[in-house]
């Protein structure tokens, strides 16, 4: 409980709505929906945070102790939340803007959470490229840049596998720290309630970290020089951003010459805000709290949750769960889905085509998503959805190596990104934000990019617990692609 002390009371007041204007929804502005439609809810009587019970979960661990397990998550259930409505509020808010072409989000951080990694170094080292990554895309776009990180609770990770084989003996297979360990050892394997306490500590303390960088002055604009990590700074991408930022440096000293007052929150504070995968139900029940403003249930685990490819079943538990919690919500789909199927996905997560509530997160790899992204978008325009497209352009590209490596090709990224904009700028769609595994450590998991880490240099710092994470300076490359990309659209100069 302890950990918790610095988080901030609520943002913000739920906006009022008068019933007049309920039979008119039409003329609304988006924000003006989302604040009257969290009133009336899409929540229905039938729903609870427990029903997902009735329904069949996919990719969920088998736990032997079921008296152990009912222990944890009644244990959980008596934590404070990890966030607060008001805050997801604010980001519905931010996501329904960008769903308009106004905002585009950017979402990063680790495969996998671990224990044995945390540490307030690692928390900061990924907090500042977001922000050096957002800086970049912001001057590109000229719109604000929604931060979002993969973090505080990106700790369950779906399996292809339910067990995993070495040398003849089985045992389950790896499922991330909040389920098991890595060790392949049979009290490591073990499906553990009791780690999903660890992982909401670890959770907890994760936030205050964040919140403090956040609000505390590590954000403020005139630091925009200290944010690049010692280890990028002498490479091609750490001498462009520190051109970057002496060019906005400069606009900041004009500004204050003017008159302008830059010690503002707007410029010394950012938003910042959490995600992780919606997989490990009992996590999320037990973290979910009914707002005492609204009536509306939050899972107050995060932001921000997304369903998975595997996972998304029509009939599954966790579409079940997800349709009455409050939070934005991300559902993955890849060139299996059909538009039908998108379309129905749609009215079960969001039956009021609530602006905001919906990114539909786009991994399929370049050839598959040039060929499959049109038809989905054309459903969609076609029924009047409400969603923000976002790319994640590493899920689709991933291969194992010769020497037994996973990993990714920077090239591969690029071009599904490439394609990920061709399509829209066909279809007239926003293409609304990037969703990346990454990492501020100077690590070696994926080939390629201007920091030239190569198959055979796999092997020098490959530490993910999980799958392959572009380095920093990897990351800060795709930021400056993207945002030269976002430039020329706009007709603007290339970034010098």
């Amino acid at each position: 409980a302890s950990a918790l002390t610095l988080i901030p009371p609520l943002l913000g007041a739920e906006a009022f709505v008068p019933p007049s204007m309920r039979s008119n929804r039409s003329r609304l502005s988006p924000l003006r929906m989302v604040a009257e439609m969290s009133r009336t809810s899409s929540q229905q009587s039938s729903w609870s945070p427990s029903t997902w019970k009735n329904f069949r979960a996919w990719q969920m661990p088998t736990y032997s102790d079921q008296n152990e397990l009912d222990k944890t998550v009644v244990e959980l259930s008596d934590k404070c939340p990890l966030v607060f409505a008001g805050e997801v509020r604010t980001l519905h808010e931010q996501i329904a803007r960008a769903c308009q072409g106004q905002g585009f989000l950017l979402m990063g951080g680790d495969c996998a959470e671990a224990f044995d990694e945390f540490n307030t170094d690692h928390v900061r080292d990924t907090f500042r490229l977001i922000l050096q990554m957002a800086l970049v895309l912001t001057f590109g776009s000229a719109m604000p840049v929604i931060k979002v990180g993969r973090m505080a609770g990106q700790f369950a990770k779906p399996r292809s596998e339910p067990d995993e084989v070495q040398d003849g003996v089985s045992l389950p297979s790896y499922r991330g720290d909040i389920i098991n360990r890595e060790e392949f050892t049979a009290e490591g394997r073990r499906n553990n309630p009791n780690n999903m306490l660890e992982a909401y500590h670890q959770s907890a303390q994760t936030l205050n970290i964040l919140r403090a960088f956040a609000s505390g002055g590590y954000a403020d604009i005139s630091r925009l020089h200290a944010w690049n990590l010692d280890f990028v700074d002498q490479t091609d991408e750490g001498t462009m951003y520190r051109q970057f930022a002496t060019k906005v440096d400069e606009s900041i000293r004009f500004m204050k010459a003017i008159g302008v007052d830059t010690s503002t929150p707007a410029f010394t504070q950012t938003d910042f805000f959490t995600a992780h995968e919606c997989l490990l139900l009992p996590y999320e029940e037990a973290l979910t709290r009914q707002d005492s403003t609204t009536g509306k249930w939050y899972d107050c685990s995060s932001h921000m949750l997304w369903v998975g490819e595997r996972t998304r079943q029509l009939d599954g538990a966790h579409l079940e769960f997800v349709r009455g919690i409050g939070n934005p919500l991300g559902v993955k789909i890849s060139d299996k889905c059909t538009p039908e199927e998108l379309l129905r996905t749609l009215d079960s997560m969001n039956p009021q085509n609530i602006p905001g509530r919906i990114t539909v997160i786009v991994r399929m790899g370049p050839e598959k998503l040039r060929t499959n992204l049109p038809g989905l978008i054309r459903a969609v325009q076609r029924e009047g959805k409400s969603v923000l497209w976002i790319s994640d352009p590493v899920h689709g590209n991933t291969y194992k190596t010769e020497n037994g490596f996973k990993t990714r090709a920077f090239e591969s990224i690029r071009q599904e990104l490439r394609a990920f904009f061709d399509v829209h700028e066909e279809m007239g769609s926003h293409a609304g934000g990037v969703h990346l595994e990454m990492t501020g450590e100077d690590v070696t998991e994926c080939v390629g990019g201007v920091s030239d880490v190569s198959e055979g240099t796999l092997g020098d710092r490959y530490h993910t617990h999980c799958d392959p994470r572009l380095n920093a300076s990897q990351s800060l490359e795709l930021a400056f692609l993207i945002a030269e990309r976002m430039r020329r659209k706009t007709g603007l100069p290339p970034i010098e």
